[in-house]
């Protein structure tokens, strides 16, 4: 269950506690609330995300005005974890990109995870490209593609910046993903092969043969050791709980152990980019 599930259950489980409390069973208190019986039911479960609306007519209806605030600041909480994409790229991928450059701005060290693609601080304007576009056809939402390109290419200042360290890991299969045309990958591997070696930046590959501690389930970017951003196929979660930290630190050095750098990097970048057939 995602921390997102867990909490949402708990508010559950909150909202049950209170309305036992003033002594009603669910059929009475859905008439009360002019609802019907199962949404009570599925609100106190946790199977359903209620509104702040909903929380401060609970409140009331237990006669318990002064717990609205307590309800709608554990939704606020919840809501800050848990960012769908559709709300998310409402108005497309450069708002999204904006806040990632903030985000960069004010970190010191970045260590992130790639499993299918290139991350996003390392991407060609022609693969960054293809990606939005992809994205934004699969989430149906706004195509603002060009934005999007020259923002993601303004958060890359930070490869320049002193004193910033980007420590990335890269699954060997993201080598030879196609999102995008062959002669794209190969500037794109080419981009990759350009940044080894640099101050700011130390690029893991981990090999398809290397023996694994833990698998690389699914990309993860931590930002110093007080936030994490996991990203899956309809929601962002952003966490910053001590126990995430540690579990996706922990994640992050048991996959490093596995991954290499420098020239052996460098060959298995070299060695994606001679199987393309650019002929």
């Amino acid at each position: 269950m995602t921390d997102f599930l867990t909490s949402r259950v708990a508010l559950g489980a909150r909202l049950r506690e209170l309305r036992t409390e003033g002594g009603m069973n669910g059929k009475d208190f859905a008439a009360r609330l002019g609802w019907q019986a199962s949404k009570i039911s599925r609100l106190e479960l946790g199977k359903q995300t209620p509104s702040a609306a909903d929380l401060r007519a609970w409140a009331e209806a237990v006669d318990r005005p002064d717990v609205a605030a307590e309800l709608v600041g554990r939704l606020n909480g919840l809501e800050t974890r848990y960012r769908t994409w559709r709300r998310e790229l409402a108005g497309g991928h450069r708002a999204r990109q904006e806040v990632a450059i903030a985000e960069t701005a004010r970190t010191r060290m970045i260590r992130g995870l790639e499993v299918a693609r290139i991350p996003g601080l390392f991407q060609t304007a022609e693969y960054a490209r293809h990606v939005f576009t992809a994205n934004a056809t699969f989430r149906e939402t706004p195509q603002d593609t060009e934005d999007a390109v020259r923002k993601r290419l303004q958060r890359q200042d930070a490869l320049y910046e002193p004193g910033r360290k980007l420590r990335f890991l890269v699954w060997e299969g993201a080598l030879h993903t196609l999102v995008c045309p062959q002669v794209v990958m190969a500037a794109q591997l080419d981009r990759l092969i350009s940044l080894i070696g640099l101050d700011t930046v130390e690029l893991g590959i981990i090999p398809f043969a290397a023996q694994l501690r833990r698998t690389p389930a699914h990309g993860f970017w931590i930002y110093d050791t007080r936030l994490v951003i996991v990203e899956t196929i309809n929601a962002e979660l952003w966490l910053d709980d001590t126990d995430s930290l540690t579990l996706y630190a922990r994640a992050w050095d048991w996959l490093d152990e596995a991954a290499v750098y420098g020239h052996q990097a460098h060959r298995l970048i070299a060695r994606a980019r001679a199987a393309l057939d650019l002929s």
